[in-house]
């Protein structure tokens, strides 16, 4: 069986930045245990597959170990890949997910995702939480699926070298992000680890910042906000907080597309 596949960079601002993603388009989804198995082979933090629904598309994402009920920068190479490549002039997709439905709307060049708020609950600070990122966490909140650690500056957020193995055994959590207020003409700064899913350091994360819009835009009094990812590979969105939903709008650097032989 052969199908396409699509490699492409979300949130990047440049080439070979961002977050790479492969997107691959089904007639219908494979066996779960198949589409784990090309997840791992493709060794990205995400594999998109697409099935058509009529005008719209349901839509699973699989990181090399599980498959996730959301995921924002595979959603936006997503969109990238339908809008330019199978349904080109197309400037809305609608997919369905784990998560609901999703809207991606086209704006210019970028992509603007509708997806849901996580909501911030703040807890006492932990002490195996400050050893395992090697820092003192100012802040410590639980958006449902992951710590929310809230540093002391931008710089510490960049410098950061967590224990990845303890990260990956903190309870409760399925990965921790790790953010302060932003610098360089961005209003916030983040990173995010997520070992316990196969993902030591995500690049760029959409769903980190489903809890991040809520608490920086209440924080900093402003709807709208510049976010980067300090990741090695670095990614930008902008975010904006809607009620108990977020906008992220990015944009994405097409890499590659060929033939995957499955």
């Amino acid at each position: 069986m052969r199908v396409p596949i699509f490699q492409v960079d979300a949130f990047a601002a440049r080439r070979f930045s961002g977050n790479p993603a492969a997107v691959i388009p089904l007639q219908s989804f494979l066996e779960d245990s198949v589409l784990q198995a090309i997840a791992l082979e493709n060794n990205l933090a995400e594999t998109a597959f697409l099935v058509r629904q009529g005008a719209e598309w349901e839509l699973r994402w699989f990181t090399p170990t599980v498959e996730v009920p959301l995921c924002g920068h595979a959603t936006l190479a997503s969109s990238w890949v339908v809008m330019e490549r199978l349904d080109p002039g197309s400037t809305l997709v609608v997919f369905h997910t784990l998560s609901g439905p999703l809207t991606v709307r086209r704006n210019g060049s970028a992509f603007v995702m509708d997806f849901p708020a996580r909501t911030n609950t703040p807890i006492d600070l932990r002490n195996d939480v400050d050893e395992a990122l090697g820092t003192r966490v100012t802040e410590l909140l639980h958006d449902e699926f992951n710590y929310v650690a809230v540093l002391d500056s931008a710089e510490t957020v960049r410098r950061l070298a967590p224990n990845l193995k303890a990260i990956r055994d903190l309870e409760g959590v399925v990965g921790v992000i790790v953010t302060a207020r932003g610098d360089n003409g961005y209003d916030c700064v983040s990173r995010y680890f997520a070992p316990a899913k196969g993902i030591d350091e995500d690049p760029v994360t959409g769903g980190a910042h489903c809890a991040l819009t809520p608490f920086w835009s209440a924080r900093l009094g402003k709807p709208e906000l510049r976010a980067y990812q300090a990741s090695a590979r670095g990614g930008e969105m902008i975010c904006r907080a809607m009620g108990d939903r977020v906008e992220l709008e990015g944009s994405c650097i097409f890499y590659m597309e060929g033939v995957a032989e499955i």
